[in-house]
């Protein structure tokens, strides 16, 4: 692996390092200061989340000038050099905002490197684009299910009312099939945890780049599979879906 991605990846650590400071302080004090909606009445931002990310800006601008930049809560910034971040400053917001700890910070240098910080935990998970994922340094290896009735699956849902009934009815779907499911919050800790084998398989409607960015690096170097959902109906931006190879086709069959 080159030089030139591990001084991404040390880039992006401190990066995520600086916004997960900022989150602590915010979240000691109750983490509710300046909140307000966005695409909806419980689609929340506070200024936990603004100030977070300009934190991560900040770095960038110092250290990758000439970078583009796509963040969740600012401007979709232009670069010259080819590459481009892609930043979720507070993933898990309204998880924050109540107080459960189950929250993190994803930076990814697009299809190269990622990190996703859990500071409630103290866990860092990390990847180089063609190396192996990492979580404190130890490599992950995800699940290698192979029954898809032994499968604890992972999934989100949407904020709009119509999103959330169309996810719902897929839910009622897979579940029959499955061992459980856990929804817990955050797309990106979703996704790291299923690539450290907590979870077996992951999948949701609706998610963004930012949500994803480092989640769907780490998965694949843990040895998963990722495929996008299609659009229909309500789920108008499609989704992804997440899981060993050997169950992929059952779980893509009973979303599809």
């Amino acid at each position: 692996m080159s030089e030139q991605r591990h001084a991404l990846l040390a880039v992006a650590e401190e990066a995520a390092d600086v916004a997960a400071a900022i989150l602590l302080r915010h979240a000691a004090r109750g983490g509710a200061e300046a909140v307000h909606s966005k695409s909806t009445p419980t689609d929340l931002v506070s200024a936990a989340d603004l100030e977070a990310e300009a934190a991560i800006r900040a770095v960038l601008a110092q250290r990758r000038p000439d970078d583009a930049i796509l963040g969740e809560e600012g401007d979709d910034t232009a670069g010259t050099s080819g590459l481009r971040w892609i930043v979720d400053p507070l993933d898990g917001t309204v998880n924050f905002l109540f107080g459960i700890p189950q929250w993190g910070v994803s930076v990814a240098c697009e299809g190269l490197v990622g990190v996703i910080l859990d500071p409630t935990r103290g866990e860092r998970f990390t990847v180089i684009e063609g190396g192996p994922a990492h979580l404190d340094g130890r490599e992950l290896r995800a699940s290698q299910a192979t029954d898809l009735g032994h499968v604890m699956l992972a999934t989100g849902f949407g904020y709009d009312t119509e999103v959330r009934r169309a996810q719902g009815a897929k839910l009622a779907r897979v579940i029959p099939h499955v061992r459980d499911i856990r929804r817990l919050g955050s797309a990106a800790l979703d996704l790291a945890w299923t690539a450290a084998g907590r979870f077996d398989a992951y999948y949701e409607y609706g998610v963004q780049a930012w949500d994803t960015a480092a989640g769907v690096l780490l998965c694949r170097a843990a040895g998963l599979e990722v495929r996008e959902l299609s659009p229909e109906g309500p789920l108008d931006r499609g989704g992804i879906l997440v899981a060993p190879p050997a169950v992929i086709d059952d779980l893509a069959a009973l979303l599809a």
